[in-house]
């Protein structure tokens, strides 16, 4: 039997009333790198984000910034979430280098995500090197974003950690877009349909971590929805090197530091069946 502290039933509560009150987050993402950088020490690296523009306040005194570590002791296991529920479907997309990354945008209709049940639409991916977010201290080789947003303006990303391994099949497929729009010099390539759900093909089933966060770059806008797959993928070093080699000089590493997780506790959803092997967490239902 599975018993709950007081201490937990608390922080569950205050969870619930969190997410009941957010606020809405503007979907504003910049298009290019031209005003920031990610080398942390010149004049506009990511300790000085928030002093660069006076609407990117709150990428330093923000207190809900993206990414963190998401440590096992700030995990509760929350099964009410519930497999995530999406409906995505292929359509047209176009390859973009943004100079400080590289981002597959869809131009048609590429289906949903269901998350509270607000619906939110898929826009785009694009990737980070090393990722951005840590597992308990440790981060890996690349972390992609699924970005979505809602009708009233609200923004839900889901986030994909790979460590290195065998190749992944969807960075396989882009390749030659990738390196074309690496040394051609052209900001943009249309790549034709492209599924969403080749990003990554089991997401629906997948166990995953959701917290209240923000845009890890300017305006590092706060109250984005996010969801971290639990399961780690792989990708070579070679597909790692050619999104390296896309961009910018000095976005090769584009990954914003790790941010105070402050007072948010990240939820964890993971079926029933895998819940004895749960030890380092916090359990709910």
């Amino acid at each position: 039997m599975i018993t709950i502290s007081s201490s937990s039933l608390l922080h569950i509560l205050l969870l619930a009333l969190f997410f009941s009150l957010c606020p809405i987050a503007k979907p504003q993402e910049l298009e290019n790198e031209s005003e920031f950088s990610y080398i942390v020490g010149s004049p506009n690296g990511p300790e000085h984000w928030g002093d660069l523009h006076p609407e990117w306040a709150n990428c330093s005194r923000g207190m809900m910034q993206s990414p963190i570590d998401l440590a096992y002791e700030r995990v509760i296991v929350d099964r009410s979430l519930g497999k995530l529920r999406r409906n995505y479907k292929a359509t047209n997309a176009t390859l973009k280098n943004r100079g400080h990354d590289i981002m597959l945008e869809w131009t048609g209709d590429a289906g949903n995500l269901l998350i509270n049940g607000t619906v939110y639409f898929l826009k785009q991916v694009h990737w980070h090197s090393p990722s951005e977010h840590a597992i308990n201290g440790k981060r890996y080789a690349l972390e992609a974003h699924m970005v979505h947003q809602s009708q009233d303006q609200k923004i839900a990303v889901v986030g994909i950690i790979y460590k290195i391994g065998a190749p992944d099949p969807f960075l396989k497929k882009l390749k030659d877009y990738i390196q074309q729009i690496g040394s051609s010099g052209k900001p943009e390539i249309d790549v034709g349909v492209v599924n969403p759900r080749h990003v990554q093909q089991n997401i629906g089933r997948n166990e995953y971590y959701r917290y209240m966060g923000s845009l890890t770059t300017p305006p590092c806008t706060e109250y984005v929805t996010w969801t971290i797959i639990k399961k780690i993928e792989t990708v070579s070093w070679a597909q790692v090197n050619l999104l390296r080699d896309a961009v910018d000089d000095d976005a090769a590493n584009n990954a914003r530091p790790l941010q105070p997780i402050n007072e948010r506790f990240i939820k964890l959803y993971i079926p029933f069946k895998a819940l004895q092997s749960l030890e380092p967490y916090t359990i709910s239902f």
